[in-house]
């Protein structure tokens, strides 16, 4: 390196060359001096400067590694300037400066005190500079030199991924690569032979060899044989300074296995087999097995057996267990001792997977002969068919024979047969079988509309071995006989309508029979003839299991009749035929013009009032705990008048929890104090129509009046009619159900009262007639109390 002082005062140092080394000696650096013209390139312009003195420095070496005792001697620094009078001082800074390099400040000597190694650091840059030791003024400017680590032979190769495992074809052929092992070396591969590797064999031969040079490991036979041998451990060395003595070297371990190829036929370790097989042997089942062994593996191995020929391949077949490479023997139809004692069978075993390169070696299969040998066993007997179907009328008196059932023994003894039913359900007591015979007959009387198919097992045995049983089902089918009359398909609600014409369909009726379609496919329709003639309905048969009711009239009337009842004829076309009569119930309805129904009389009462089955049900119960309540009071007066204490002393003040009394009839209907009485006042009174109070209606509906004097001749009955008619009509109703109570006893009643607090005495002369069935209760209710009134007023 040329370090050039740019300082026209600066004097020239000079560097001595030292003995060791000059321009890349082992040792050390040398300094010479020059006296030259420089070049100082700006850009493109050259500039010329005086000539000036410097320093010129070559690369200082130290060896790595250094175990003597002293330090190690590197170079020495020396200035023109100094004249041996110790007057210049030298300094050494940089990497290492003062602690790994060290430097004498007045001769200039520069040592390395501890050991270096190269492959840690390879070269260290250091500054020097000499100063006046006087004035401590810089002589010289400060210079930059290196001190490269020289290398030595102390890192031996090294494998760094062993060690390898590996796999090549067996019958490969010989120079076949098998893989490339690569060592490094930590030497300096630029200096000497420290890192220059050649790679060796130390094991593996003759089998395997290594390429010096490149590593790399090939076959060194030709064909080698994984069924001889599959492992080997071949070892590997590294070693540096070319192979030469003294060199270091590193090993590796390469585990190598052959792997297998299709190049061993199959072969049957025998040519002749014998099996044994009962002739009991169920079919489907495996009977025996055979296998053909191969000195491959995986699937170089998978075999595929084939029957070729013989006189059971009909009888037999073979199949592979994949996982076992077996051939799995099985039977394809039934043995018979008697028929057949033996059958030979020519199996082949063949290799599923072939590699073509080795086909020279084949072929790939083998062929052995199976002698199978049939075995005698004493069998249960045998039904002449699987299964039977047999049929018995519903009607057939009990032990009636149903059918037959036949099985007999197929060894060739032909030992007699027992027959019998397996009792495991119910329906196997509905019949029985003749042990003998086979017949099986019929032990109850039969339903087809209930059961209509009955499903029994029937089991034969041997005489002389009854452990040997057969079964064999048996499905009865219970034939209809014509037993079940024809009926409506469903209970009808008819309509006709109070404006309905003559000629009118007003309901379509089907009929349904519960006996079979031959007994009752075609059903006829007509009016019971022993009636006479209906002058409001007929009847017209459709010809397709249907009817229509029509009307024989013009307009029907709610008031004068509300509801018909029409009987109905209706027989099937079994054999023999069968009827039964119906009866239809027709209600006469309120209907729009076209044709929908309004209101029926029925449901009059009820959608007028307002009030669902749930609240009619509400009232009747308050009814009954009301008169429960009543009676309990009668009861109670009657009790205490027996035990004779003293009267009751009631007044305004006294107030009792049990008892409570009503002396006040009201004011009638003009007392219009307690409640209001407009929807219940007398009609010849009402002057306008109030609202009612459970609404508000939105539209305030027009007043309507009567004439006095309908009003005058109006009875209560007509009066509720028309309550009712106006409340249907009534827009502004709720769409809920509402309770209205009408108490109005009627214009000019000459009855009176209908109330018994008035009836001091027993001797009452009041009319109870119009509550109906509860006027006599309420009769005898009002004396006990005229009593009980008359003792307490005593």
């Amino acid at each position: 390196m040329r370090i050039t002082s740019t300082s026209c005062i600066c004097p020239v140092l000079v560097c001595l060359c030292f003995v060791q080394r000059c321009y890349g000696a082992a040792h050390h650096g040398s300094i010479k001096v020059t006296r030259n013209q420089t070049k100082h390139i700006e850009g493109e312009t050259e500039v010329h400067h005086r000539p000036k003195r410097g320093w010129v420095w070559n690369q200082f070496f130290v060896l790595e590694e250094h175990m003597g005792p002293d330090p190690q001697y590197v170079g020495k620094l020396h200035s023109n300037s100094d004249k041996g009078d110790g007057s210049v001082k030298y300094i050494l800074t940089g990497e290492g400066a003062g602690t790994i390099f060290i430097i004498d400040d007045t001769t200039g000597d520069i040592h390395s005190t501890k050991s270096l190694d190269r492959e840690q650091k390879t070269h260290y840059v250091l500054h020097a500079q000499a100063i006046d030791r006087r004035t401590n003024k810089p002589l010289e400017p400060e210079s930059e030199f290196i001190i490269k680590v020289q290398d030595i032979n102390d890192n031996a190769p090294k494998f760094t991924d062993g060690p390898y495992i590996v796999t090549v074809p067996e019958m490969s052929e010989m120079g076949t690569s098998v893989l490339q092992v690569t060592a490094t070396d930590a030497d300096d591969p630029t200096y000497g032979n420290s890192a220059r590797v050649v790679y060796s064999i130390l094991q593996g031969q003759p089998y395997f060899s290594v390429d010096p040079k490149t590593g790399v490991i090939r076959t060194a036979l030709h064909n080698m044989d994984r069924e001889a041998r599959e492992h080997y451990s071949v070892v590997i060395q590294a070693k540096d300074m070319a192979g030469q003595v003294g060199g270091l070297s590193g090993s590796t371990t390469v585990n190598i296995t052959l792997t297998d190829v299709n190049d061993n036929p199959p072969r049957f370790p025998q040519k002749h087999y014998q099996l044994y097989v009962p002739e009991s042997a169920q079919v489907g089942s495996a009977v025996g097995k055979i296998k053909a062994s191969d000195a491959d593996t995986g699937s170089n191995a998978d075999m595929k057996y084939t029957i070729m020929n013989g006189d059971g391949s009909g009888v037999f077949s073979i199949s592979t267990d994949k996982e076992t490479r077996e051939g799995i023997l099985s039977l394809k139809k039934p043995l018979n001792y008697e028929k057949k004692k033996s059958y030979t069978l020519n199996i082949e075993g063949a290799n599923t997977h072939l590699d073509f390169r080795f086909s020279h070696l084949g072929p790939f299969k083998d062929v052995t002969m199976l002698k199978i040998i049939v075995g005698d066993v004493d069998e249960p007997p045998l039904f002449t068919m699987p299964s039977y179907v047999m049929e018995v009328y519903e009607n057939a008196k009990i032990g009636t024979a149903v059918g037959t059932v036949t099985a007999q023994d197929p060894d060739a003894a032909n030992s007699l047969v027992r027959y019998f039913i397996d009792l495991n359900t119910e329906e196997d007591r509905y019949f029985t079988i003749d042990a003998s015979t086979g017949t099986i007959k019929t032990a109850k009387i039969f339903d087809r509309e209930e059961t209509p198919r009955y499903n029994i097992t029937v089991a034969a045995s041997e005489i002389d071995n009854p452990e040997l049983v057969s079964h064999v089902p048996v499905g009865i089918r219970i034939l209809d006989v014509n037993d079940n009359p024809p009926e409506l398909a469903r209970e009808y609600d008819i309509i006709v309508c109070e404006n309905a014409k003559p000629g009118q369909v007003i309901q379509t009726i089907s009929a349904t029979d519960k006996d079979s379609s031959a007994n009752g496919a075609r059903f006829h329709f007509s009016l019971d003839e022993g009636l006479s003639l209906n002058p409001n309905f007929t009847l017209r048969d459709n010809e397709d299991n249907t009817a229509s009711i029509l009307t024989r009239r013009r307009r029907y009337s709610r008031t004068t009749q509300d509801v018909y009842y029409l009987p109905v004829l209706i027989s099937d076309s079994g054999t023999p035929p069968l009827s039964s009569s119906s009866t239809l119930t027709i209600r006469v309805c309120a209907c729009e013009r076209d044709g929908r129904v309004r209101t029926c009389h029925a449901e009059a009462f009820l959608s007028s009032a307002g009030l669902s089955t749930g609240a009619i049900i509400a009232i009747l119960l308050c009814v009954v705990i009301l008169f429960v309540f009543s009676l309990a009071i009668v009861v109670l007066f009657i009790t205490l008048r027996r035990s004779k204490k003293e009267p009751l002393i009631i007044s305004e003040e006294d107030v009792r929890e049990n008892v409570v009394t009503y002396d006040d009839e009201g004011g009638g209907e003009e007392d219009t104090e307690a409640f209001d009485i407009t929807a219940l006042r007398n009609p010849s009174a009402a002057e306008e129509l109030k609202y009612r109070r459970d609404i508000r209606p939105e539209v305030k509906p027009v007043p309507r009046h009567q004439p006095s004097s309908s009003l005058d001749s109006i009875d209560v009955q007509e009066f509720i009619k028309q309550r009712l008619a106006e409340a249907d009509l009534d827009p502004s109703v709720p769409p809920y159900d509402s309770l209205q109570t009408y108490a109005y006893e009627g214009h000019r009643s000459e009855t009176g009262s209908i109330s018994s607090l008035d009836s001091a005495t027993t001797q009452s002369d009041q009319d109870y007639n119009y509550l109906g069935d509860w006027g006599p209760e309420f009769k005898k209710l009002a004396e006990l109390y005229g009593e009980i009134e008359s003792e307490r007023t005593t």
